[in-house]
């Protein structure tokens, strides 16, 4: 008994100290932001890495979740004679949820499970070591470009799957439904006011919208990082790096918008 005390006790030591680095890990790039010298060719690289070669497979579940939600939501709202308001549905689903969730699953899988295994494949290989030796900061070199990339690029990403989403749930409005063209993007433009504006120009819903991407960024670049930097066991350390990284920023992914969305709509309604 008291041995299994024991390594409860042991287990729960290393998930708060594994905790604590992550943060720590987080604090420091964040930091190092704003710190010289910046390695812009390093962010410029890693832009197109998350960006540009997730584009392809971010906009085709866009399109295909907006004609999804547009199918699924006809037959039920068709019953109430309801079925003109399917563009303000989409809207306000890929906009405030679906959008920046499934951009941001997508890209941790991708992008999340390549960042793990080139900073674990460089530290199994002790090309880390060596920038230490020679005096450059592995954080500020490996993790700062990832986590400035990420956050710029995750908003980006989002407002292209959210596009396309919306140009998807028209698709199967006007196809299928036989909602004309002009009322569908009427009820779209609807839905986008009637959340209000903040400076009297900008959509609420697309402040919402963009939080969210930005906040899940930081997450999978961090969380590729954090697996990165500590791989241990040679290649097959690597692999279970990898496989963590999808897993643990899958899950915080799903856990923070939970408490995003509480916070955006005390704050927004």
């Amino acid at each position: 008994m008291a041995g299994f005390l024991a390594s409860i006790n042991e287990g729960a030591k290393r998930r708060v100290l594994a905790v604590q680095e992550y943060f720590g890990l987080a604090a420091k790039a964040i930091r190092f932001i704003v710190a010289r010298p910046f390695y812009i060719g390093d962010v410029v690289q890693q832009m197109d890495a998350i960006g540009v070669e997730s584009l392809g497979i971010v906009l085709l579940t866009g399109f295909f979740t907006g004609m999804v939600l547009a199918l699924q939501t006809s037959v039920q709202m068709a019953q109430f004679g309801a079925t003109m308001y399917i563009g303000r549905l989409v809207t306000a689903s890929m906009v405030r949820e679906l959008g920046p969730v499934l951009a941001a699953i997508l890209v941790a899988g991708r992008v999340g499970s390549g960042i793990a295994a080139q900073i674990g494949s460089m530290r199994v290989t002790e090309q880390i070591d060596a920038l230490n030796t020679l005096g450059v900061d592995p954080i500020k070199k490996l993790v700062t470009p990832r986590l400035i990339a990420a956050l710029v690029m995750m908003p980006v990403l989002t407002i292209l799957s959210d596009t396309v989403g919306i140009g998807g749930g028209n698709v199967i409005a006007t196809a299928y439904v036989g909602i004309p063209v002009g009322l569908y993007w009427r009820t779209v433009w609807e839905q986008i006011a009637s959340g209000g504006f903040i400076l009297h120009y900008i959509p609420s819903d697309f402040v919402q919208g963009l939080v969210k991407p930005f906040v899940f960024g930081g997450i999978i670049a961090i969380t590729g990082c954090f697996f990165g930097i500590n791989t241990k066991g040679g290649t097959e350390g690597v692999g279970n790096a990898t496989t963590r990284t999808v897993v643990v920023a899958s899950v915080l992914i799903l856990v923070v918008d939970y408490f995003l969305t509480q916070v955006l709509l005390f704050l927004f309604g």
